[in-house]
C-alpha cells in the first residue's frame, strides 16, 4: 500500500480543519482496510480510520500516527426476486451512491439519507439519522474486522447495539466495520424520486451549503428537545470564535468561515455546553469524533 507522510487531514474532512497525520494511506478495497490495520499494529502505531470526513474534528497539531482513509467502493442489491431486498455494501461507499442505486431499482427507506456527505462505514458507526429516521432502521447485519483477534466478525443488528447516534463501533474501537447488509422495500419509483426532492429541499433551507461543517456537532434530541432550538434560545445563533460560528441558519452546525482553528470549535462547544446547562439545566452530548492521540 502507498502510505505517505505528513499529510494535512484538513484536505480530507468537510470541516476543513486539522493539522497533518504523521502516516496516511488509502484504503480502496476491504482487503486493503484490513492490511492496513495489520501493518499498523505490527508498527505499533495508533490508527484512526477516517470515511467521507463529515462527523469529525482533526485537532491543530495532526495526528501521530497513521489515518487510513477507506474507499472500499463495491455495493450491490442482493435477493432480486424478494419482495424485501437486501443491499450489499463496503464501508467506504457513499450515502449518496447507495441512494442512487435504491431509486434506480424502486427501493425504498433509505430517501432520507440524500444529502449526506459521509460514508456507510460512518453513518453505521455513528447510526447517523435524519428527518426522524435512523440508520438502524434499515441495518440487516455488519461484517467487522475483530482488531485483538485479526479476523472477521458478523454481527447481527442486535448485536450492534445501536441507540441514538451511538453503537456498538463507538463503544468498542476493536471492531472495525468492512462491510454492511441493509434491508430495503421495494416502492415506488415516482414516489421515491418525490420524497427525495422534498429531503433535498429542506436541506437547502436549513443549512448553509458553501461554509465548510461537519455536520450536527451535538446528538440531536436531550431530554426530548432539539439540540438545534436549545442552543438557539440560548441565543447562540451567529456567536462566533476565532473562524468557527454557529450557523444563523441551523443552530446545531458549527462552520468554518475561513480560517478556523480546531481550537476555536472546540472553545465554542465549550461555550454552548455552559450556556445550554446554565439555562435548561440540560448538558448536550457531543455528536462529532475527534481524531485525536
Amino acid at each position: 500500500m502507498d502510505i505517505k507522510e505528513n499529510i494535512s487531514l484538513a484536505k480530507h474532512t468537510t470541516f476543513k480543519i486539522g493539522g497533518p497525520a504523521r502516516y496516511f494511506c488509502i484504503a480502496k478495497s476491504k482487503k486493503d482496510l484490513i492490511r492496513a490495520v495489520k501493518k499498523a499494529k505490527e508498527l505499533n502505531l495508533p490508527f484512526f480510520i477516517l470515511g467521507g470526513g463529515s462527523n469529525v474534528l482533526a485537532l491543530d497539531k495532526g495526528y501521530n500516527g497513521i489515518v487510513i482513509k477507506v474507499q472500499s467502493s463495491k455495493f450491490k442489491v442482493q435477493n432480486h426476486n424478494s419482495k424485501l431486498k437486501t443491499v450489499y455494501a463496503e464501508s467506504g461507499v457513499r450515502l449518496d451512491s447507495l441512494v442512487k442505486l435504491a431509486v434506480s431499482n424502486s427501493l425504498t427507506d433509505l430517501e432520507w439519507a440524500v444529502g449526506i456527505p459521509g460514508r456507510i462505514g460512518g453513518a453505521v458507526y455513528g447510526n447517523a439519522q435524519a428527518f426522524d429516521i435512523k440508520m438502524s432502521d434499515i441495518i440487516k447485519s455488519v461484517e467487522v474486522l475483530n482488531v485483538k483477534t485479526l479476523k472477521t466478525e458478523n454481527l447481527s443488528k442486535k448485536q450492534c447495539q445501536f441507540s441514538a447516534k451511538n453503537s456498538i463501533f463507538k463503544k468498542n474501537k476493536n471492531l472495525i466495520i468492512l462491510s454492511v447488509v441493509l434491508k430495503l422495500k421495494q416502492g415506488n419509483k415516482e414516489k421515491i424520486q418525490k420524497e427525495i426532492k422534498k429531503y433535498l429541499s429542506i436541506r437547502k433551507q436549513r443549512h448553509l451549503l458553501n461554509f465548510p461543517s461537519a455536520g450536527s456537532i451535538f446528538i440531536n434530541k436531550t431530554g426530548g428537545l432539539a439540540s438545534s432550538y436549545l442552543i438557539e434560545k440560548a441565543g447562540l445563533k451567529g456567536t462566533k470564535i476565532g473562524g468557527a460560528k454557529v450557523s444563523k441558519k441551523h443552530a446545531g452546525f458549527i462552520i468554518n468561515t475561513g480560517k478556523a482553528k480546531a481550537k476555536d470549535v472546540l472553545d465554542l462547544i465549550k461555550i454552548i455546553k455552559q450556556k445550554v446547562k446554565s439555562k435548561f439545566g440540560i448538558t448536550l452530548k457531543e455528536e462529532i469524533q475527534v481524531i485525536n492521540t
